[in-house]
């Protein structure tokens, strides 16, 4: 148990937790404790006394050059990083509003869907946060009556005993016509050959094209109304074809980590609400999603999960162990599905860490940025046609802003070989930026918190890195849940050579980045003179 917790003690500080998290947020004022304040105004005259008192470098001649390159770079990323904020402030604003105001009519009219199925996937889960997790889905059941059909997916007799327990208890007072519990034992291993036999059991079950179909974790707690608010969506938009909802962490682990994920909650609310201005997002996250029945009938959909791969030139047919959830996105998106985020509904998600903090940080990028990867060049090749430009355009610049990000650093460092001094120049512009971007990320917290600006500046740099070593190791995946997958390991010959040739072509990739910047900074001369 997280932190040597009873499970008693766990459940009761999970459900302070939640209880913090349940109340409305403070306004941006009100987000503020008066430790960051503090904090915020020493960072604010320390950049200052700097800007005043470090000579400024960036207009030397001998570096002018280096300047202009970076200045470039920094409008570019940040015009961009500015152009998600303004659009998340206008579908926040104006498009979300009458969304929700159609939905709710309809819902209080008394819409609702024939019949609701929820796959969920479970292995070796803490039983505190099994047991609340089914609770949940039985409190929304109880309350908004629609005849549902939960599907769990587990891998041993474990998590069964533990759910069929807690329902004997809590569960008596609900009819068997309005839901109704169906566990599938895998016979396979991985989550993916999970959800595929719960989704063959859903068609089994005579399941209608106007049903809906939730996507969920066994570690995703529902919040107040997440039914309510998402599945209205479907009856309000009939072109409508799948969503998926804001997210909150409780961490139980080292406090940075719960630091960093907080602030990856928030990149992700601005980055959504940006997304669904286009009618699209860039994943159906697995914590919570919402499909229309149609797909799940639809065995090509079942397939891309079952066994999505990809046919690489090196690495050769080789499947992918996580990122369903990038594979049912890829799959709507190839059919010009609308999709769209839903920021009122919240899925709290539960992390409890017991292994090294820093590694399970690289752990989740590498997870997640293999993902993006092994989709992201497939999309791209969809074209801006079979999306919106914008949607299309992200996808690009996900694979541009991995090498963009390492210029910036290499390029200070490097122009302090030429200019002693220059890297401190540099340093306080990272910093200051990193600020001004918190200031807005703020607005998608709870609180503020002054320690985001240097893990903001850490994460961009480790999952730049990461996505870097991971675009020459598509086939390398590990995953600790799931019985701990692994593929790409390299055994044998043919696997050996491979993933030494992959080494070659990182060196020779990274040793002519470096070459270049070098040969641009001035460091070492061009062959043309």
């Amino acid at each position: 148990m997280a932190h040597e917790m009873t499970e008693y003690e766990f459940d009761k500080d999970l459900t302070r937790r939640l209880h913090e998290l349940q109340t409305p947020a403070p306004n941006y004022f009100g987000r503020w404790s008066l430790g960051h304040f503090t904090a915020f105004l020493v960072i604010f005259m320390v950049l200052l006394w700097l800007l005043a008192n470090v000579p400024n470098r960036f207009g030397n001649p001998s570096t002018l050059h280096v300047t202009v390159v970076l200045g470039t770079l920094g409008l570019w990323r940040f015009g961009w990083w500015f152009t998600h904020a303004l659009r998340a402030q206008v579908y926040a604003k104006t498009r979300w509003p009458g969304m929700r105001r159609r939905a709710d009519k309809l819902w209080n009219e008394g819409w609702r869907p024939k019949r609701l199925h929820i796959q969920m996937t479970t292995y070796y889960e803490e039983p505190s946060i099994t047991k609340r997790v089914i609770g949940s889905i039985l409190g929304q059941i109880r309350q908004e009556k629609i005849p549902t059909t939960l599907y769990i997916g587990t891998g041993s007799a474990y998590d069964e005993l533990i759910i069929r327990e807690f329902l004997e208890t809590y569960a008596q007072d609900i009819p068997d016509d309005l839901a109704e519990l169906v566990f599938i034992r895998q016979n396979q291993p991985g989550k993916r050959m999970a959800i595929g036999l719960i989704l063959r059991a859903i068609c089994r079950s005579g399941a209608s094209p106007d049903d809906l179909v939730i996507f969920m974790d066994g570690d995703a707690l529902y919040g107040p109304d997440v039914m309510r608010k998402t599945l209205s969506m479907f009856g309000a938009d009939p072109e409508l074809q799948a969503l998926t909802t804001d997210e909150e962490v409780i961490c139980y682990g080292p406090q940075w980590i719960a630091k960093w994920l907080d602030m990856r909650f928030a990149q992700r609310r601005l980055a959504m609400q940006s997304h669904a201005l286009s009618g699209r997002v860039l994943t159906l996250t697995g914590r919570m999603s919402v499909f229309r029945g149609q797909h799940i009938l639809d065995e090509k959909f079942i397939r891309t999960i079952e066994a999505d791969h990809l046919n690489h030139w090196l690495w050769g047919n080789f499947r992918f162990l996580s990122g369903d959830d990038k594979s049912t996105w890829y799959h709507l998106l190839g059919r010009g599905a609308k999709m769209t985020y839903v920021p009122d509904a919240t899925v709290y998600t539960i992390e409890v860490i017991k292994e090294n903090g820093l590694m399970r940080m690289v752990q989740n990028f590498r997870r997640w940025s293999g993902n993006m990867l092994r989709n992201g060049a497939r999309a791209i090749a969809l074209g801006p046609g079979a999306m919106p430009f914008f949607i299309w355009w992200c996808i690009v610049d996900q694979r541009l802003a991995m090498w963009t990000m390492m210029v910036s650093p290499v390029m200070a460092v490097l122009g302090s070989m030429i200019l002693p001094g220059y890297f401190w120049n540099c340093i306080i512009w990272v910093l200051f930026s990193r600020v001004v971007l918190c200031l807005f990320l703020f607005g998608y917290s709870r609180r503020a918190d002054m320690t985001w600006p240097f893990i903001l500046y850490l994460n961009q740099v480790i999952n730049a890195s990461v996505k870097i070593y991971m675009i020459f190791h598509l086939s390398k995946q590990k995953w600790s849940n799931r019985g701990n997958q692994s593929a790409g390991g390299g055994e044998g010959l043919l696997e050996t050579s491979k993933n030494s040739f992959a080494k070659f072509q990182l060196g020779t990739a990274l040793s002519a980045f470096l070459m270049l910047i070098m040969m641009y900074v001035g460091l070492i001369e061009t062959p043309f003179g």
